[in-house]
């Protein structure tokens, strides 16, 4: 109920994003520098540890392959006994430095990945959970889910291969190009000349994959979105025998998202044969120059074989490189969907001068308040109502009157367009967040519970009580006795959303968690909806002890809950349009009094005509 006026509204005013001195999402160098200004910079001290081993790693590969000339020329044709038995010392210690700085960068490398990926989605979180119900309306669950894990997963990948490959292949393909250019310079120039080719190539694939991955990560989070929803649906899903087509569904949106996916893998894998195709060009210009030059004295067969040795070797890191585009483009995608989100701004913020909001007596008034969720038709028109503090004030009406509307704006849910909420006559927007939420315990019909203890779930606004605290507000709810019956009392796990409870077990956890939090202020949506005849006589008695001096706003269909209110308002259309006692507006014949009718009414004729006819 509580936030039924908003699922059913699309949210039409734009989310605009934040106006921040950093730089925004779209252009690459904006969203690299980004990355490494607010998240790659507090890791300076690991990464440049690691970038020392990597450099390490790259000069290793370069003196394996430089210790070919005197291998051939000293030991193969000079016969030189010396070198015989000291190169290979040298080689195993060339070995040796090289896996002790491997195992230093990767083990590095690794930690400061999962830090950062680590580091953003808490921002990420903390971003998120802060929104306003607008935002989380207007973004869907699984949505949000799959940018949370696939798209930092893309990312952290990105930025670990990207960290390793700009530092470590870069430098084991420069060391490389150094020991051909001291073989021969002349040789080195003629093989290089394939890199512009290779450059190009690489930057138009950066761009494809960038924009493959963009879609791939899109239909992402629809089939999450999709399978959040059946999965939430399964109970519908089954009733209505829609097994067969939620498969379609669901096959239908695994294909949608293989098509972007399936571009990204040809992408990637374009990269390394057209690579391996350039490189192999300057491997036969290497031959034929090079074995040219050796037949006329002018290279020695040691000096040829480093240099091809060389030539070789660079391959493997000039491949990665080339690969490291598509993934750093790949990453950058994500990143950009990441930033989107954190730079989107809350429509209800807490203004920075925000004071504590003291609470006197508790008083609730609506001073002339509109307010739409579509920005065309007013779910409030221009209302005003107090609730008095100490006293129990019902709103009534037909569905879409308003209802749920004025209890989301207590706790600023949303906040009023026009006019202002004040609570003892302070306007809620001029109250920090926690201090006005404080004051507040909310028990609505949809009853939400986390997969934790019937304990954790109680004491979820006030984990600080006491257990005698906690067992005293479960039994004013009517709930320890069941609590005591189930497989490990109050330590139980309820499930997902409560699920090993019944509707009306789950009611009385959410009222016993209302009680514990013995907030001034109570407002509760169809509190005893789910409970049957005898568990809401209960709970009755047990709510009469909760509201008892506090400032209670109740929304109820059933009219009979609402009976003993100090205040009925009657709303309609946004509007209220009779307030008095029950009796008072049964008298007065208006709307509440037809309402009254309806649901009171003792003949049976029509109902039993209705089902006699098939209507």
């Amino acid at each position: 109920m509580l936030y039924n006026a908003a699922r059913n509204h699309r949210i039409a005013t734009n989310l605009k994003k934040s106006k921040t001195s950093a730089p925004r999402p779209g252009s690459n160098s904006a969203l690299i520098k980004r990355l490494v200004t607010e998240h790659v910079r507090p890791h300076g001290g690991r990464i440049g540890l690691a970038m020392f081993f990597m450099a390490v790693t790259a000069l290793t590969t370069a003196a394996h392959v430089r210790l070919l000339e005197p291998a051939i020329d000293l030991v193969i044709v000079g016969q030189d006994k010396t070198m015989l038995w000291l190169i290979p010392v040298v080689v195993v210690a060339i070995a040796f430095v090289d896996s002790v700085a491997t195992y230093g960068q990767s083990v590095l490398m690794a930690i400061v990945g999962q830090r950062i990926i680590g580091d953003i989605q808490n921002r990420l979180y903390a971003h998120l959970v802060r929104a306003d119900l607008a935002f989380m309306h207007e973004h869907h669950t699984g949505k949000l889910t799959s940018i949370f894990v696939y798209d930092t997963s893309l990312l952290r990948d990105a930025l670990s291969r990207a960290l390793t490959g700009l530092v470590k292949d870069f430098l084991t393909a420069l060391f490389l190009i150094g020991v051909m250019f001291m073989m021969d310079w002349q040789l080195t120039l003629g093989t290089l000349i394939v890199l512009p080719l290779v450059a190009l190539f690489v930057r138009k694939i950066g761009k494809r994959m960038k924009k493959a991955s963009t879609a791939g990560q899109i239909e992402t989070g629809r089939l999450n979105a999709l399978l959040t929803e059946t999965f939430e649906g399964a109970r519908l899903i089954k009733a209505y025998g829609m097994e067969r087509y939620e498969t379609g569904r669901v096959a239908d949106a695994v294909e949608r998202r293989l098509v972007p996916l399936f571009k990204a893998v040809r992408i990637r894998a374009g990269a390394s044969p057209i690579t391996g195709l350039l490189a192999g060009i300057a491997v036969a210009l290497a031959f034929f120059y090079g074995g040219w030059k050796s037949g006329t004295g002018a290279l020695t067969a040691g000096q040829f074989a480093a240099f091809i040795a060389a030539l070789l070797a660079s391959y493997r890191p000039l491949k990665s490189l080339a690969n490291l585009n598509a993934s750093l483009h790949e990453g950058l995608a994500a990143a950009e969907r990441v930033f989107d989100l954190i730079d989107t701004p809350p429509q209800v913020a807490e203004k920075p001068d925000a004071e504590p909001l003291p609470i006197y007596k508790g008083e609730i008034h609506f001073d002339n308040v509109t307010f739409s969720y579509t920005g065309d038709a007013a779910a409030l028109d221009n209302v005003c109502l107090t609730v008095p503090a100490g006293q129990t004030v019902a709103l009534v009406g037909p569905s879409g009157a308003g209802k749920s509307t004025v209890l989301n704006l207590i706790p600023r849910f949303y906040d009023a367009e026009r006019g202002a909420v004040r609570i003892d006559g302070m306007d809620v927007r001029d109250a920090t967040t926690d201090s006005l939420r404080n004051a507040i315990a909310l028990v609505s019909q949809e009853t939400t519970l986390f997969d934790d203890t019937v304990r954790a779930n109680i004491a979820y606004g006030r984990p600080d009580a006491t257990n005698d605290e906690l067992i005293a507000a479960a039994k004013a709810a009517a709930a320890h006795d069941f609590i005591l019956e189930l497989p490990n009392g109050y330590d139980t796990v309820v499930g997902e959303s409560g699920t090993k409870l019944s509707g009306g077990q789950r009611q009385r956890v959410a009222i016993a968690r209302a009680m514990l939090r013995n907030a001034p202020i109570l407002l509760l949506d169809e509190a005893t909806s789910s409970l049957d005849s005898e568990s809401e006589q209960q709970i009755q008695g047990a709510l009469r002890s909760l509201i008892k001096g506090r400032t209670t706003l109740v929304i109820a269909h059933r009219l009979s809950t609402v009976k003993e209110a100090d205040c009925i308002h009657v709303m309609d259309k946004g509007r209220v349009v009779e307030s008095g006692t029950h009796q008072e507006l049964l008298v007065r014949g208006g709307l509440y009094a037809r309402l009254h009718a309806l649901q009171f009414s003792e003949d049976p004729q029509p109902l039993a005509a209705a089902a006699h006819t098939g209507d």
